[in-house]
């Protein structure tokens, strides 16, 4: 088994803190041995975290969180951008032709765009595996919905962070059945439902400092844009 981060976020996305280099040395320090950086609608620092991820003795998962009309869709094993803003089925056409794993984060939490309030059930389905476990959560309904809905269509399911700060890393992971250390032995086995998750809540306070640094970083990202 190999204990994998498959949902965190770099300086790049618009939300998140840290360099990929912070990101890398957390999961080491927590034992992981694989790790996913999935900006949102970005994809170059997950690549270079792919890329350098060997020097921290780690499996780089080169990926992205993709906003499509939806919502959020985990695009992991691509190494191009996914363009937002396609519809949810067109953007898994699209991952899929990248050679990639669609996976759907959050999908019943509505105010984190979560894909399930805006497609059918069946349309949902049709995503490679469903996160069922998502850190950043409140009551915890959101991701028990995940998870029943996962079961009853026998379905591949993962665990996140969700982490917009390297602390926050292996706060939730995915249990992968392989003992190969690659991308493709990593996505193969979840993709065949040899998974289990692992995680834990992220503290409110913690959840807060996310929230409200990130809601800082998408002003100042927004001014840019007008600028």
């Amino acid at each position: 088994m190999l204990s994998v981060e498959l949902h965190s976020h770099s300086a790049l996305s618009y939300d998140g803190r840290d360099p990929v280099e912070y990101l890398l040395e957390q999961a080491v320090a927590v034992g992981l041995d694989a790790l996913a950086v999935t900006d949102h609608d970005e994809i170059d620092a997950s690549l270079e975290a792919a890329e350098i991820a060997s020097d921290y003795g780690l499996v780089g998962i080169p990926g992205m969180e993709v906003t499509c009309a939806a919502g959020h869709v985990l695009a992991l094993g691509v190494r191009e951008l996914i363009p937002a803003g396609l519809s949810y089925d067109e953007t898994l056409d699209r991952i899929h032709d990248a050679g990639g794993v669609a996976i759907v984060p959050h999908p019943f939490q509505k105010s984190r765009h979560g894909v399930a309030p805006h497609i059918s059930r069946d349309q949902l389905a049709n995503a490679d595996a469903i996160e069922v476990y998502n850190s950043r959560l409140l009551t915890g309904i959101a991701n028990q919905r995940a998870e029943r809905f996962a079961k009853k269509r026998n379905l591949p399911m993962t665990a996140g962070s969700d982490a917009h700060i390297s602390e926050m890393v292996g706060q939730a992971v995915t249990e992968v059945g392989t003992d190969t250390r690659s991308v493709d032995a990593i996505l193969d086995a979840i993709t065949e439902g040899r998974t289990s998750v692992v995680g834990s809540k992220t503290p409110w306070r913690i959840s807060f400092q996310q929230a409200a640094g990130g809601a800082k970083r998408r002003m100042k990202h927004a001014l840019t844009d007008l600028l």
